[in-house]
């Protein structure tokens, strides 16, 4: 009986590491392309589970000659994914995680790269659209745009929006701390209600908040405002100290406040959206 017991024990430790495993590759690709090329695998497997089942043997063989280099397959798929899992396990953060101080300190350090970059092109009227992914993966934006995969910082957001150059017309896409891509084109918004003062770039940036969760910075190149476009809805000319408190609020890991009113919906925020 105690064997049966250590056994069942066992079991129990085994499964809950594995568990445990499969949920950090999870996160460890979730809103990449990984994700899609998981789903292909899945069919794969699917496919060829049905083809033993229903003793179809032709396809049957195909799927057995696909599994004999599929390893070698997802090895390469797979390559800048398994580098970054190994690269944090060499740190020890793979299975570990950050504590909540550190992320707010990373997504605290994020904004005043934003932030500085922001105030230079507003005060030379200089244009900008830059989006922040969350929840909703961003992929299919990523594409339109040129892929960078960089360090935020204020410097290198500045050299994209310069006028003339390759990369300033579009969107910047931010993803957690890093530059993922830009001159991404995004959805404009079909909302008649939207103010004629708005350009492209505040359309775009309401489309964007419209179709997902993301969060837009927009820096007007014809009075050099800063607005904020969330859920649909956009905040013009939006003072540093509140384009700051949103945007730490709206980023910070697992940590919003429940039940606060939405900022466009508060008192003297009326005549905030056009």
């Amino acid at each position: 009986m105690e064997l049966l017991t250590d056994i069942r024990i066992k079991d129990i430790i085994d499964i809950l590491i594995v568990s445990y495993v499969i949920y950090q590759l999870i996160l460890l690709v979730r809103g990449t392309r990984a994700v899609q090329l998981l789903k292909g695998i899945i069919v794969v497997v699917l496919t060829w589970a049905l083809s033993i089942w229903f003793n179809l043997n032709t396809l049957q063989w195909m799927m057995n000659q696909m599994f004999t280099f599929g390893v070698l397959a997802v090895i390469i798929i797979f390559q800048p994914e398994l580098r970054r899992a190994l690269e944090q396990l060499g740190r020890g953060k793979l299975f570990r995680g950050s504590s909540s101080s550190d992320e707010e300190h990373e997504v605290t350090n994020r904004i005043s790269q934003i932030l500085k970059s922001v105030n230079y092109l507003s005060k030379r009227k200089i244009g900008a659209l830059i989006v922040f992914e969350r929840e909703t993966g961003l992929n299919d934006y990523l594409e339109s745009g040129i892929s960078l995969e960089a360090h935020i910082t204020s410097e290198l957001l500045i050299n994209i929006f310069i006028p003339n150059t390759p990369l300033h017309d579009g969107a910047v896409i931010i993803r957690r701390g890093q530059i993922m891509a830009a001159g991404c084109y995004l959805p404009l918004s079909e909302n008649p209600f939207i103010s004629k003062e708005l350009g492209t770039r505040h359309r775009a940036a309401i489309g964007m908040s419209e179709v997902c969760d993301a969060i837009c910075v927009v820096v007007s190149e014809e009075t050099g405002q800063v607005s904020l476009a969330i859920n649909g809805q956009i905040v013009r000319d939006i003072k540093e100290e509140s384009l700051v408190s949103k945007l730490f609020e709206e980023l910070r890991p697992k940590m919003k406040v429940k039940g606060k009113t939405p900022f466009w919906k508060r008192k003297g925020g009326e005549g905030a959206n056009g």
